[in-house]
């Protein structure tokens, strides 16, 4: 990992974390709205992600949901993947190593990363590329890195607070997926073609 990287993520995270509360659900507010725009198909399986360390929440967003819709939070698989577990508030979840709280399914309920719709990816930074500067442990880079053979499903839209863009853009990697579009609580970016 770069220096420029490590110092930005750790500038922006401490932004996030410091963001007053009324700000925050405003955010989380805006946001639903920016993501309520993009199209769903009937049924669509569409994955988020439990808010930690300052994240834009997604309550909001999953409660607005269509009914068809099935909601999907990720899971820590051992092979440094994600798999996505169905979940419903109220439904049971513990915490994984980093504790974030996980649904707690039977792995044959588990969906592989591609078997999504639209997956709605936490972020540190962004460009408005749609690159994309997570907090390092490349889990999600991982997951998707079918993705950089051929476009394919699912689609992968950030969610941040419009103050994580970064103007000058993103150092980035090899490895590094880029997102389809990101959403913030003002705004939509979406990736030039």
């Amino acid at each position: 990992m770069s220096t420029a990287r490590a110092l930005l993520r750790r500038e922006l995270r401490e932004r996030r974390r410091l963001l007053p509360a009324a700000s925050r659900i405003a955010g989380a507010e805006g946001l639903a709205a920016q993501l309520l725009a993009l199209p769903l198909p009937p049924g669509a399986r569409v994955a988020g992600y439990w808010a930690a360390d300052g994240e834009i929440a997604l309550l909001s967003w999953q409660l607005r949901l269509p009914r068809d819709a099935v909601y999907c939070l990720p899971v820590l698989h051992g092979d440094g993947r994600l798999r996505f577990a169905p979940w419903r508030a109220g439904d049971p979840v513990v915490p994984n190593r980093h504790g974030i709280p996980e649904p707690v399914v039977a792995p044959s309920a588990l969906l592989e990363p591609g078997a999504l719709d639209l997956v709605v990816v936490p972020l540190v930074g962004f460009d408005e590329r749609c690159h994309r500067l997570g907090m390092g442990g490349g889990w999600y880079d991982r997951s998707f890195a079918f993705r950089h053979r051929q476009p394919a499903p699912p689609r992968l839209v950030g969610a941040g607070f419009a103050f994580q863009q970064v103007d000058d853009g993103l150092p980035s990697e090899d490895w590094d997926v880029q997102l389809d579009a990101v959403c913030t609580d003002l705004a939509t970016f979406f990736r030039p073609e």
